[in-house]
Formats: structure tokens, sequence, C-alpha cells
């Protein structure tokens, strides 16, 4: 069959250029709104000042961590600018990286955090260290004060999840000894603290009754340990260190407690890696179940 002559010069509707040209409009549309959503979202990250490496951690579980431009002195592979500490930050260099948010501890003293925060930059100051639930609120404050829309998602979301997987430690109700190490200056985690909540929650019960954290003397350390440990009287004794140091061998135990060494940098930030501590917890049941 013939086409009328107006149509044989016509391409086809059917043929791949004429789709291709009839769909570039609508294609280019797509592209300009990506790239507008793009820019928006950059543009929307705020420049953010984590002055200690517990809340870079949280920022980290908010999917905030690439807005971060400035980091306390204590992260020493950080990319981003040093500004100080958490008693003494640097105004000098947080004024550099031009914040919009300086996140610290309530450790800052307030009148220190606002002679070191440039003028429009906003703060906050987290209590952070008595509870997992404190940690679950930080996320939320921390998410909301930069504008994300998914703050209160994903702090009840990190609720969930380290609950669930204390759930599955079954700590059995051992009596246990929460001591950062055996060596400089311990302390012993008591009662109100985050590890003492996070532990309970694992099935443990906390032996060290103090209310927050018993420092122990630097001199002496060995004989600090031990005095502890008789007096506290726990089924297991936990050190935050990646591996049992020479000194903690040298501790006298009573029979049948064994020392358990656990990588300090999951448990001693009250943050979301918690989580991949009490992993590391569980798959280290054999060291410190019951037999």
């Amino acid at each position: 069959m013939k086409l009328p002559g107006a149509m044989r010069n016509r391409e086809p509707i059917f043929s791949s250029g004429y789709a291709m040209r009839r769909s570039k409009p609508l294609f280019t549309a797509i592209c300009l709104l990506l790239a507008s959503l793009a820019g928006t979202t950059a543009m929307a990250c705020p420049r953010i000042v984590s002055q200690s490496p517990y809340i870079t951690h949280q920022l980290d579980w908010l999917g905030l961590k690439d807005c971060i431009v400035g980091v306390s002195r204590y992260e020493h592979n950080a990319k981003a600018a040093n500004t100080g500490g958490v008693l003494d930050p640097d105004a000098e260099a947080i004024a550099a990286v031009k914040p919009d948010l300086v996140i610290t501890s309530i450790w800052t003293p307030p009148e220190k955090l606002a002679a070191a925060t440039p003028s429009g930059a906003r703060t906050l100051r987290l209590a952070s260290f008595q509870s997992m639930t404190q940690v679950e609120e930080n996320l939320r404050r921390i998410g909301l004060a930069a504008g994300l829309k998914t703050a209160n998602a994903r702090a009840k979301d990190f609720g969930k999840a380290w609950r669930e997987m204390a759930s599955t430690v079954n700590g059995g109700g051992q009596r246990v000894l929460l001591l950062s190490s055996c060596t400089g200056q311990p302390y012993s985690f008591g009662r109100n603290t985050w590890l003492a909540n996070l532990f309970t929650v694992a099935g443990f019960v906390v032996a060290d009754p103090t209310e927050g954290v018993r420092h122990l003397r630097r001199e002496a350390t060995e004989e600090a340990v031990t005095t502890l440990i008789a007096e506290m009287k726990p089924d297991v004794v936990f050190i935050f260190n990646r591996q049992i140091a020479a000194s903690c061998g040298t501790v006298p135990l009573p029979p049948g407690t064994p020392l358990v060494a656990l990588d300090g940098e999951k448990f001693l930030h009250p943050a979301p890696i918690l989580i991949d501590g009490l992993k590391q917890l569980k798959a280290k049941r054999q060291e410190w179940a019951k037999r």
C-alpha cells in the first residue's frame, strides 16, 4: 500500500529515531530535575563541627558524616580540620571552617562554647553518658538540628537495633566487672552509665554499685585492680582493650573468673558503634559463658 505523499517523507512513529526525538524533551526535563534535587541536597547538608569521636559516630549513623568540616583533636586520622578539644574548643579553628552547627558534650562549659562559636552558627550540648536512651535522644536531636527529615525514624531504628542485638547475648545473670584497662588510670563502670545499661539489657548484672564511673588510683594500679576484683566478686571481668595487656596477666583472679578482652573502640563511645560491640560480645561467648 502506498502512503499519501505527505506521509511518505515523514519518519514512521515506530522508528527508534522518532521515539528518541519525541522523548528527548522529557529526558532533558528529568535530568534537570535530578540535578536540581542533587544541588538542593548538597546545599542542605549543614557544615558541622564534631567536638568528640562519639559524636562523629552518631553523625555517621544519621548519614551526616560527609557534612563534618571540623573534628576534635582526639580523631587523629580525620580529614576534617582540628577544632580543639571538649574542654578547650579552638575558636579560631572553628571560625575558619564556617560551621552551621557545632556539636559537643555537656562537658564543654556553656561559656566556652559560646565564646568559640561564630556568629550565626547553632550549637548542641549533648548528655550522653548515663544511658542508652540518651544516645537515642542525641540521634534525634542531631538529626532535627541538621534538618534531617528521617531524624525520628533513624533514632527509633537504633533503639530497636541495639535492643534486639542485646537480647541475643543472653548474659545469664552473671555478675560482671567492666574495666577500661589494667594500666594507666583504670576506671570501672558503675550504675547509671551507658555500658551498665547495655550490659544489663544483655542479661548481665553489673557488679560495681558506684554511681557513674569509679576511677582507680594511678599509683599501684595492679594492687588497686586486684582489690576491686576481690571486693566486687564478679563472675567475669571484661577489659575494654583489643587484647589483654601484659599487666592484666599479672592480676590475680579468683578461681573460675575469666578475664575477657573486648575492643574498646566498639564499647567506649556512647554511639551506634555499640551494636558492633554487642556482636563481638556474643561472638566471644565461649570465653565468658558459664560452663
